[in-house]
């Protein structure tokens, strides 16, 4: 059994944030890896990226790109020591589950296509645990269980 993080945990646990030390205290207390997949990793990096590009235009906004390849580092390295593994996922079948999922729940729910495709990978590889501190997306795992 795993768990498959969504990008608001990956965001917790390599940048400086409110959930920060949950993540952190979670990710510490696992026996098993931390399965991502290949989607969620983009998604993760190019949050990073976008977040440099917010910061160089407004001080306020975003972070600066020391910040930004420090968390690229950590993840490489929890990737390189086998703490994170990309799990080999069947897009076909994911993408099948995501629209059975959107069918049931985004009309009543508001939920966006990337958190189904994460809920849905999460399903797929018969996770055993949803990490997220998204309560909407917490919301949708909840309901596909």
């Amino acid at each position: 059994m795993i768990a498959c993080p969504d990008t608001s945990f990956l965001c917790a646990m390599y940048v400086r944030q409110e959930n920060s030390l949950a993540a952190a205290a979670h990710f510490k207390a696992m026996p098993e890896a931390l399965h991502v997949s290949g989607l969620l990793l983009y998604e993760f990096r190019q949050s990073v990226r976008f977040q440099v590009w917010l910061h160089a235009r407004d001080k306020t906004k975003g972070y600066p790109q020391s910040v930004a390849e420090v968390a690229l580092a950590k993840l490489e390295s929890n990737m390189d020591t086998g703490a994170v593994v990309v799990a080999v996922v069947d897009w076909p079948d994911v993408h099948r589950l995501a629209e059975t999922i959107s069918k049931r729940h985004t009309i009543a729910g508001g939920h966006r296509s990337l958190d189904i495709l994460h809920v849905a990978t999460a399903l797929h590889l018969g996770a055993r645990e949803f990490l997220t501190f998204d309560a909407n997306q917490r919301k949708l795992a909840v309901a596909e269980n």
